[in-house]
């Protein structure tokens, strides 16, 4: 795809949102970010309960990108051959022939991932971070784009193994979508009522407009006075008194990606503290980690980035 102006690279994208919003109705603003996640380069959990359309929401993406799409069902059983793939001795040849699983795909749909021992979520995150895998010593590179979307229920954490710090880095965001509203509920009755409106869903993008959408929105501008209110929010979650460990480097440069990314998404070349401000729960709030007495005082991640956020002087022309 040639290179377009800023109106014409976010009509492109509206055109996934309402794909999609055939489908998974009344959530826009969730499938934004999980665009915005897509043409920065990160991955996405998605923690909410049964029901409300996470993995429908997985396979309109794919199916409006025309991305080839897997899903694993995370379980204790599940090992880490059962995603990497495994090396099967063939008798014909004589020779081991590797046997991809199913990580070789563009989306992969890690279902309650918090299922799955440590060992086998700890197989991800080579994949996640460096875009390929190692199997009995041979490294393979995976397909690009490369987009893991997990899935966690938030309620049920019996008979689970909740992700480690350093794997809940490797993902961009954390989205909820939440109960729909009253009329949306009704729309999905009718929509889905009378058939399965996925089934319709036809590709409107492909790889390689999403490949050089995310070439092109590594050029939107950042002032440094919005630099400067970027890294102050950063800062600030390493010296509120409810946290007890605050968000990394690493989060700063994801942050600073995704705010490019959604501001190509909102049709500007330039970034403006209102994009630092939408992001920064679903980017930063999985990664704090908070005082005992916090938690006792049932404080969340995401009042301390509103807290931060409230209190930190927006720079303005």
């Amino acid at each position: 795809m040639r290179k377009v102006d800023a109106i014409e690279f976010s009509r492109r994208i509206f055109t996934v949102v309402d794909n999609i919003g055939k489908v998974v109705v009344g959530k826009t603003q969730v499938i934004e970010l999980l665009l915005t996640a897509l043409l920065a380069g990160g991955h996405v959990l998605l923690e909410d309960v049964p029901g409300v359309g996470k993995t429908l929401m997985a396979k309109a993406l794919a199916r409006s990108l025309n991305l080839e799409f897997r899903r694993i069902q995370f379980t204790p059983d599940l090992l880490p051959a059962d995603v990497l793939g495994v090396n099967i001795y063939s008798q014909k040849t004589g020779e081991f022939v590797f046997n991809p699983g199913p990580i070789m795909t563009n989306i992969l749909l890690a279902d309650e991932i918090n299922r799955a021992t440590p060992r086998t979520q700890s197989s991800l995150l080579e994949a996640m971070e460096e875009r390929q895998f190692t199997v009995d010593g041979v490294t393979r590179r995976l397909k690009e784009p490369f987009l893991v979307l997990a899935t966690q229920n938030p309620v049920e954490m019996e008979g689970t193994f909740p992700l480690p710090e350093a794997q809940l880095d490797r993902f961009l965001m954390r989205l909820r979508l939440g109960y729909p509203e009253l009329e949306e509920e009704r729309s999905i009755l009718h929509r889905f009522g009378a058939g399965n409106p996925l089934e319709e869903i036809k590709p409107v993008l492909n790889a390689e407009d999403i490949l050089a959408m995310r070439e092109q929105a590594k050029g939107v501008n950042v002032d440094e006075s919005v630099e400067y209110y970027m890294l102050t929010v950063i800062r600030e979650t390493r010296n509120h008194p409810a946290v007890k460990l605050g968000a990394s480097p690493r989060a700063s440069l994801l942050l600073y990606k995704c705010a490019k990314a959604f501001a190509a998404i909102k049709g500007r070349d330039y970034v403006i503290p209102d994009d630092i401000k939408h992001l920064a729960v679903p980017v930063l709030s999985h990664r704090l980690l908070l005082s005992y007495e916090s938690l006792l005082r049932d404080y969340k991640p995401e009042d301390v980035i509103t807290d931060i956020l409230e209190k930190t002087a927006v720079p303005v022309e």
